[in-house]
């Protein structure tokens, strides 16, 4: 379900009384039926139902990550407010640098982040390979992967530059992420991860 906050007449510039994320957040926590999870890409409004196939891959990558990372830098549906009009995130998986720092209100900065995992759900998919992907770039998130249950695939993206990955190199399941060479420094295994 996506909820549009735009107007067809605005641009990338916010209109002095349209609300701000903490706004949104703070309405939108209080009207999202449990078991669902919204973020605000561009200024648009979208839940989706967690389902165990999205939930299982999650957890999978989250394991694989705490070989490396402590528990306190592995998060998982937490905000994070990203560059861009209205992008406040609540990624699927995300790790922390070592040497992160919060902000003055306790959020995570979007400029910590060595990894971001996104499991594909039917209808959000678009934003994930979309309008998400080109704010992790432009953020320079330097792993960005989507693992996709509904085919079986992962698309795993690499140093950003310039707004956009450079490197993105598709995998079937159970093909592993050979992320060594990049900041995160492990294999992530997609031989468990269920499809839908």
């Amino acid at each position: 379900m996506t909820i549009s906050l735009e107007r067809t007449d605005r641009i990338e510039m916010a209109e002095p009384n349209e609300p701000t994320l903490d706004e949104l957040f703070e309405r939108l926590e209080q009207s999202v039926p449990e078991g669902y999870k919204f973020e605000i890409v561009g200024g648009a409004v979208h839940m989706s139902p967690q389902r165990a196939t999205h939930w299982e891959t999650i957890l999978d990558i989250v394991e694989h990550l705490r070989t490396r990372y402590p528990k306190k830098r592995v998060l998982s549906d937490v905000r994070i407010d990203f560059p861009g009009r209205l992008n406040g995130f609540a990624s699927d998986v995300v790790a922390m640098a070592e040497d992160y720092t919060k902000t003055e209100k306790g959020r995570w900065r979007y400029q910590d982040i060595d990894f971001v995992a996104e499991v594909i759900s039917e209808g959000t998919a678009a934003n994930d390979y979309g309008p998400k992907k080109a704010v992790y770039a432009a953020a320079e998130v330097p792993v960005y992967v989507i693992a996709d249950p509904y085919i079986g695939r992962c698309r795993v993206f690499t140093r950003p530059q310039d707004g956009d990955y450079k490197d993105d190199v598709t995998l079937v399941y159970g093909q592993p992420i050979d992320l060594t060479d990049t900041v995160v420094g492990i294999t992530i295994s997609t031989d468990d991860f269920p499809r839908d």
